[in-house]
């Protein structure tokens, strides 16, 4: 069985003053999860949704919401195993080419 493959949203129920236009990042998250479950419904992806504004327990947590605070990345900010791979309006067509290099490492 492949390795489980992990997802953390991060974001805010407020929306940034420039993705006025664009879903919440918690609709983003919803939307990103259901998107990609349909694409690998063999593969174990679990997905988080972080909240910046409210009390974090890890120090990766904390660190991700503190760089969007200071405007070093956009949210929705979207991690896959630990590396950035999406942010503000974040492409699915790129993070589904990242699981998909991920589920086929894990096959061989």
């Amino acid at each position: 069985m492949s390795s489980s493959i992990s997802f953390r949203i991060y974001g805010a129920e407020e929306k940034c003053a420039s993705c006025v236009h664009l879903p919440t990042a918690k609709e983003t998250s919803e939307w990103l999860e259901a998107a990609l479950v349909r694409k690998f419904p063999n593969s174990r992806l679990q997905f988080q949704y972080i909240d910046i504004e409210q009390t974090l327990i890890s120090e990766e947590d904390q660190r991700y919401a503190e760089a969007i605070k200071e405007e070093e990345y956009f949210y929705p900010l979207v991690v896959l195993n630990g590396e950035v791979v999406g942010e503000g309006n974040p492409n699915l067509k790129e993070i589904t080419k990242k699981v998909e290099s991920l589920t086929t490492q894990s096959a061989n």
